[in-house]
């Protein structure tokens, strides 16, 4: 017997008192593929410190499976059967490590599998750099649109292979953006589409094909891959298909064809069309184009203020209707620009106006002479919807604000400037969810982990410091001794600081969390981040740190939220709980107003030292013009702010991108990347810690 087998039994032995147990196990391992081997006898070794049965199980079977799916694939294996151990039992645990070729199927499929959590960040950025207006993507049970968030199925799995199950992610992406773009849901048609089947199938089919021959026109390598996915149109609607691709078709023609057409046999749908919601897209449509024509019009007077002379500002305080003029302009890049004038003077462009005119435009195919004369009086507003009059009476501009609002500046780097009173943020109260088991399943879960956190915050309220050069202790400090000898020598008088005494650190420590509630946490993010929450307050019951947690989203400048979780005033107990339950993903990530609220709470509070620890999945983006460098710009500049209040602000980020904007935000070592969401839970806590240590 070599050595290293009798090293192998002998570690054996310490956890089977069979000796043909023994025996066996080693000859399965000994059997094993070099490459596997110690791999697996880690795990026997490891596995029977809990239940010897399920590692010579897992010795017994894991030859075939690592044949099968692979040490990662084994791997999870084997943890499914301890997840099921620790919850069901060792019967249930042996049966599920045994049925193995069912494992094996789910992990072949899973394989193929593309869910869009995994990526729906790849994805948004994809649409982002298209025409149009920034469509955001959201989970549904099929792919469909209501032309401002395209839905996708939360998982495809149709395809053999996982390219192509992304692949077909894009191709519903890139044809529910083609439907905005190319005009299917243009206001003066959206009435025109049938509603009753089967003509709104044979519409939804005749428009797929002109819509094909729009991104052919545009894009043709994004149309060579919905072909890839699409099988040849049969003859019979071959002829139709190539009316449909003369450039100066549109939606009228869908539709007039498809009213000619109805009866005739349809081919399968295209694999990427999703479904059309019509009813949905004209409430949606509806609603914008109020919320549009205002916004416009505010922010025309906003450049027309930032641009006026001296004085003239205030003679045209009840200027009138109708002094804004637009002006075509030919543009290289994208066929054509509108030049915006005021009194016969051109005003700036501004990142925020062209935006508000590419979706007016895509909804209304011109500019309306109305959304230049409409004047924005009480009059016009009260025409609004009630929600979009909440909105908008709470304009910025108007230089007063409702009673529960709070306006901040922004910072423009475009102009190199704030613009003044610009964001307007509200504090929300959060609903408590007491109805679910996620607090009672995550304390569970984490039972043995909080413990370990308690103890380790118990022993940070305990912390002593020693302190050197005392004039009393319980030990002498020899550096201070050898000083004082050396000054007695050279003819100074001894000094009588020569002992170390132990003295306990008051902590004065207040800390806000500012966590992430946009839309793109939903799913696995948003649980993670739930779960962290919770065990970072329970182990935080062991310390007197003063803390709060608000939740923070929006929608535009004028929609700011900042959701009260726990504040510090309130102390931790079921009602947080329930609040933390409750954390959904809202709307978008306007980091900027947040900081700046949220720096003036913290200010407020009398510490010695304070924290604002943001957590967060990516970087500043909205509805309007704040992403890309804007964003970016307006938070770095936030946080300098807070900085000067003596605030010192920290990002926890699971963006795999931060790398690359985090740094110049928040500086080289003042973030932390955790490229594993499950592991945040884990993290967060070990952060804080180091954080106020």
């Amino acid at each position: 017997m070599s050595d290293a087998t009798r090293r192998l039994h002998e570690q054996l032995e310490a956890y089977y008192f069979n000796a043909s147990t023994v025996d066996e196990i080693a000859a399965r391992l000994l059997a094993l593929e070099p490459r596997w081997r110690d791999f697996v006898s880690r795990w026997v070794l490891s596995v029977a410190r809990t239940e010897p049965e399920i590692g010579y199980q897992f010795a017994v079977l894991a030859g075939g499976v690592l044949q099968s799916i692979g040490r990662d694939g084994c791997e999870r294996w084997l943890q499914s059967a301890l997840d099921v151990y620790f919850e069901q039992g060792l019967e249930p645990a042996v049966r599920a490590l045994r049925d193995y070729d069912k494992f094996i199927a789910t992990q072949h499929k899973r394989a193929r599998r593309v869910e869009l959590a995994e990526v729906r960040r790849q994805l948004q950025y994809f649409l982002h750099g298209l025409d149009g207006r920034r469509l955001q993507i959201e989970t549904a049970d099929e792919a469909f649109t209501d032309s401002e968030i395209i839905y996708l199925p939360a998982a495809i799995d149709q395809f053999a292979d996982r390219e192509q199950n992304f692949a077909c992610y894009r191709a519903q992406a890139v044809h529910l953006w083609a439907q905005c773009w190319y005009g299917t849901w243009r206001a003066d048609s959206i009435d025109a589409i049938p509603r009753e089947e089967p003509m709104l199938r044979t519409f939804q089919f005749l428009e797929t094909l002109r819509l094909n021959a729009c991104i052919a026109r545009d894009y043709p390598g994004l149309a060579r891959r919905l072909r890839e996915l699409q099988p040849p149109t049969p003859k019979l609607w071959r002829e139709l298909e190539q009316q449909l691709a003369d450039p100066g078709s549109s939606v009228r023609d869908s539709i007039r064809l498809s009213a000619d057409h109805w009866d005739k046999p349809r081919p399968a749908p295209f694999v990427y069309q999703g479904r059309l919601d019509p009813e949905r897209v004209q409430a949606t449509l509806q609603a914008r184009l109020q919320r549009e024509q205002l916004r416009l019009r505010e922010a025309l007077e906003r450049l027309a203020d930032e641009t006026a002379p001296p004085g003239e500002q205030a003679a045209d305080e009840n200027r009138q209707a109708g002094k804004f003029e637009a002006e075509p302009l030919p543009n290289e890049d994208s066929g054509a620009r509108i030049e915006f004038q005021f009194g016969g003077r051109p005003l700036p462009a501004d990142e925020d106006v062209d935006e508000l005119m590419v979706s007016i435009l895509q909804d209304l195919g011109e500019l309306p002479r109305e959304y230049l004369s409409a004047a924005d009086s009480a009059d016009y507003r009260a025409d609004l919807d009630p929600a979009l009059r909440a909105d908008s009476g709470n304009a910025v501009n108007a230089g007063e604000a409702d009673a529960d609002a709070f306006l901040y500046d922004e910072w423009d780097c475009t102009r190199g400037a704030h613009r003044k009173r610009w964001c307007t943020v509200r504090e929300r109260d959060i609903e408590p969810d007491r109805s679910s088991d996620f607090v009672a399943e995550t304390l569970r879960k984490y039972h043995g982990h909080i413990k370990s956190l308690r103890r380790g915050f118990e022993a940070m309220r305990d912390e002593y410091r020693m302190l050197k050069k005392q004039p009393d202790g319980g030990s002498l400090d020899f550096d201070a001794l050898v000083e004082a000898i050396a000054d007695t020598r050279s003819g100074m008088e001894m000094s009588s600081r020569i002992y170390r005494k132990a003295h306990r650190v008051e902590r004065d420590i207040a800390v806000i969390l500012m966590v992430d509630m946009s839309g793109s946490t939903k799913g696995w993010i948003n649980r993670a981040q739930r779960e962290a929450l919770i065990l970072l307050a329970e182990a935080l019951a062991a310390l007197d740190d003063r803390y709060a947690i608000y939740g923070f989203s929006g929608n535009t400048r004028k929609r700011c939220e900042i959701f009260r979780i726990k504040t510090f005033e309130e102390a931790y107990d079921d009602e947080i709980r329930a609040r933390i339950a409750a954390v959904a993903p809202q709307d978008y990530t306007r980091m900027g107003a947040t900081i700046r609220h949220l720096s003036g709470l913290l200010e407020r509070v009398s510490a010695r030292t304070r924290l604002l620890v943001t957590l967060s999945d990516g970087k500043p983006d909205d509805y309007d013009a704040y992403h890309g460098e804007y964003g970016i710009e307006d938070t770095r500049m936030a946080l300098f702010e807070a900085r000067q209040r003596g605030i010192h602000p920290f990002c926890i980020t699971i963006d795999e991108q931060a790398r690359d904007y985090l740094p110049h935000m928040y500086g080289e070592s003042s973030f932390v990347l955790i490229d594993d969401v499950a592991r945040l839970p884990y993290r967060l806590s070990e952060i804080y810690r180091s954080l106020t240590t």
